[in-house]
């Protein structure tokens, strides 16, 4: 785990924290902060389930699908 400090600033009507770069999230990083008395957690917010199902249909398909055995499944005695 990183620990690093940093100080607050004015930028315009709200309050600012630099990140320092061992901390930095990549520019344009939408977070999402979460308050709990004196602690404050930021974490990159998860893309909507929309986005999610989007990327995963453009994800190339496999070269090849391995077919099952056709054997026949023994059967089991019930519980």
């Amino acid at each position: 785990m990183t620990v690093t400090t940093s100080r607050t600033f004015r930028s315009g009507n709200s309050q600012a924290i630099k990140l320092p770069r061992e901390v930095a999230f990549p520019d344009g990083t939408e977070v999402t902060i979460v308050r709990s008395g004196e602690v404050m957690t930021i974490y990159p917010t998860k893309p909507p389930l929309s986005e999610m199902i989007e990327r995963l249909f453009s994800l190339p398909g496999p070269d090849s699908i391995e077919v099952r055995d056709t054997g026949q499944i023994p059967e089991r005695p019930a519980l």
